[in-house]
């Protein structure tokens, strides 16, 4: 007996058509019109959109930073993303500085476990290549154990931040094993010169924190970063890009360099420095996350380049802190507040609502984004489509459901939402993750700790 999810639109990348969808035993085992009913669960999709479950490659959940901890743990975070229709996510596993990558992937492995409510990896961040190099060989390590992406943060000096020796070195590495190099591309030791004049100046509203880390210093660090990648012939993908004049050196190197791949993530494609960060509150501090929020005019070419495909993925960065006792750390010194906001409950609502509805995106290119490229790019080869054979993590979209995002009503751990009061058409009604139904009707009803970890191939960004 299996589970049949019946008279839905299927949504794929490739295109719609009205089908049915058999799941048993975890696994899509049949997807096409009248499959009969015999013994099967039935689970009725008129008027839905049936489509893969989606992919947050982007989180970072109960990630210390900034003198504290992200809101979120395995639980909460997952459990968020599950209500909005997601249903694998990758977050990061952060060497410190003097310690081993085995170390890290142990620490994040040990904070989700019994937590993670969804299926999950890591990506690992390299911040330090140890005695000997003894990070080059952990490498390889850690792709044996199913990791096969390597973040380097090009910002953050003196915590996070690597020199290009050694990105040049990682990413030397990583082409040798076929692994994908993630590249937070800010050029993190101008803005620092920036940072403290700001300081000295008494600049310290929140505000300023956007207005200290310039587009240029994102459009450099993301034309090196490539630069470098293709010296060496590695996979390069740019988290998090943020505005056109980072799309436009990202745009230049695509055109002679097929290994080159980005994403964008919810909030620059509908909040602005205009709106959000006038500089008129100490609310503002709700908005400082990095890359920072850009002026408006941005957005219409992150949107273009979703279409085009110069973006390949929308994610969300998410990494929440509350508002009233986190964010409260930099009361008066913006470079004290944590930087990052909440947004994995709501990627496919805001998407969704200002992509599809407002003709931008179509319903394939949504799936494209948020599921199947995701799916492709890191190597998660049981994920991201409706298949035989496939994992059944399977979305059911109402495409007319109207929905007021709210606080007061979200999973996510924090005390506000970035898109507060905004009423949004489209949402999850029901989301099943390897064949079980987790959400009902946007409420959570699978167990705590189900979630597995989920080893990915190293196949050098895939093919998109």
């Amino acid at each position: 007996m299996g589970t049949l999810i019946q008279n839905g639109i299927v949504v794929t990348a490739a295109g719609q058509q009205r089908a049915d969808v058999l799941i048993e035993d975890e696994l899509i085992v049949q997807v096409g019109a009248g499959i009969p009913a015999v013994e099967h669960q039935i689970v009725e999709a008129t008027d839905l959109l049936v489509m893969p479950g989606g992919i947050d490659v982007h989180t970072h959940l109960d990630m210390p930073f900034g003198g504290t901890v992200s809101a979120d743990d395995y639980r909460t975070g997952t459990i968020a993303a599950a209500v909005g229709g997601t249903t694998s996510v990758i977050d990061f596993a952060l060497q410190s500085r003097g310690h081993t990558l085995r170390e890290a992937l142990d620490t994040w492995l040990a904070k989700s476990k019994d937590k993670a409510c969804l299926d999950y990896s890591l990506h690992m961040a390299v911040t330090d290549l140890g005695t000997d190099g003894k990070s080059l060989s952990e490498m390889e390590e850690m792709v044996a154990e199913g990791i096969s992406s390597f973040k380097l943060f090009m910002a953050y000096p003196n915590v996070l931040m690597i020199d290009d020796g050694l990105m040049f070195q990682v990413m030397q590495k990583a082409a040798s094993i076929n692994a994908l190099c993630c590249i937070h591309a800010e050029n993190g030791s101008a803005i620092d010169v920036v940072v403290a004049q700001y300081i000295a100046e008494g600049r310290t509203a929140p505000h300023f924190h956007a207005h200290s880390r310039s587009a240029k210093a994102e459009a450099e660090a993301t034309h090196r970063a490539i630069a470098l990648a293709e010296m060496t012939g590695c996979a390069v993908y740019i988290v998090h890009l943020s505005n056109e004049e980072a799309l436009r050196e990202l745009r230049h190197a695509q055109a002679h360099y097929s290994r080159a791949l980005a994403e964008t993530c919810t909030q620059y494609l509908v909040l602005s420095i205009e709106d959000q960060m006038p500089g008129k509150s100490w609310e503002e501090a709700k908005f400082v996350f990095t890359p920072p929020l850009r002026e408006k005019r941005n957005q219409e070419p992150l949107w273009e380049a979703l279409t085009d495909g110069s973006l390949s993925v929308v994610s969300t960065d998410h990494c929440p802190f509350r508002f009233a006792d986190q964010k409260s750390l930099g009361k008066d010194d913006f470079t004290r507040i944590p930087n990052g906001g909440p947004g994995i409950e709501n990627r496919l609502q805001i998407l969704w609502h200002f992509g599809v509805n407002s003709g931008r995106l179509t319903p394939e290119k949504f799936v494209e984004l948020c599921c199947t490229n995701p799916a492709k790019i890191f190597g998660m080869t049981q994920k991201g489509e409706l298949k035989p054979g496939k994992d059944a993590d399977v979305l059911l979209w109402d495409p007319n459901a109207e929905y007021t995002i709210q606080a007061a009503t979200q999973c996510m751990a924090t005390d506000y939402n970035m898109f507060e009061g905004w009423t949004v058409r489209g949402n999850a009604s029901k989301v099943f993750s390897r064949g079980e139904l987790v959400v009902d009707k946007g409420k959570w009803i699978g167990q705590t700790g189900r979630g597995r970890f989920i080893k990915r191939v190293a196949n050098g960004g895939g093919t998109v």
